[in-house]
């Protein structure tokens, strides 16, 4: 039920959610190296989540990990951070605080002290999902916010339409054919189309300058 929960919240602020629920699934997910945060819950059902998350470290595993767990002992805890987790949020918990941890995580990742995106003209801010550009502000619905927030992480950079659609998409949901040119479309729309640039053949970008 927890995890069913999660998975609408934050697929509500506009995050790409890839949901298991077992060790050995979890397992074979934490050697993708493309997670911005880990959510990992101890209770697994066939694999101790400290045992998971010893074995991903001694991989190599860098991704930012916030333990979830019921357990609330000071040992448990020393434990889940000496083995490598980066938070830890006992149940039960208010998303609001969840979505705040998950921030400062991507932030400290980042190497930023604030949770704004700065690009040029642009600037995005990841609590309010507000978006900047040549003086016009709006607040972003989820899907538009996951596209911009996906390009401003890396100004200047490339991404393609399979790399977006990984942005905005979960395991399991139906990827729409044209989804992203209408989420694009729709952001130029509103900000112009210099907020967000296409390269023919390539994909889209936003300017670092």
């Amino acid at each position: 039920m927890l995890g069913g929960a999660l998975e609408t919240a934050l697929a509500g602020e506009g995050l790409s959610v890839d949901r298991v629920r077992d060790g050995a699934h979890a397992e074979a997910a934490l050697r993708d190296e493309g997670y911005s945060v880990v959510l990992l819950d101890l209770g697994l059902p066939d694999l101790d989540g400290l045992a998971l998350l010893k074995t991903a470290r001694g991989r190599g595993s860098d991704a930012p990990v916030l333990i979830i767990t019921a357990r609330d002992a000071l040992d448990d805890r020393v434990a889940g951070l000496d083995l490598g987790a980066d938070d830890y949020l006992v149940k039960p918990f208010e998303t609001r605080e969840l979505l705040a941890r998950m921030r400062a995580l991507v932030r400290r990742r980042a190497g930023r002290a604030t949770s704004i995106l700065i690009a040029g003209a642009t600037e995005l801010d990841t609590e309010s999902h507000e978006l900047t550009h040549a003086g016009q502000a709006a607040v972003l619905p989820a899907r538009e916010y996951a596209v911009m927030h996906a390009l401003m992480e890396r100004p200047g950079r490339i991404l393609s339409r399979a790399q977006i659609e990984e942005r905005i998409y979960g395991w399991g949901e139906e990827v729409e054919s044209n989804a992203v040119d209408v989420l694009i479309h729709s952001i130029r729309r509103k900000f112009g189309k210099n907020v967000i640039l296409n390269v023919r053949g390539a994909g889209w970008m936003v300017a670092k300058s």
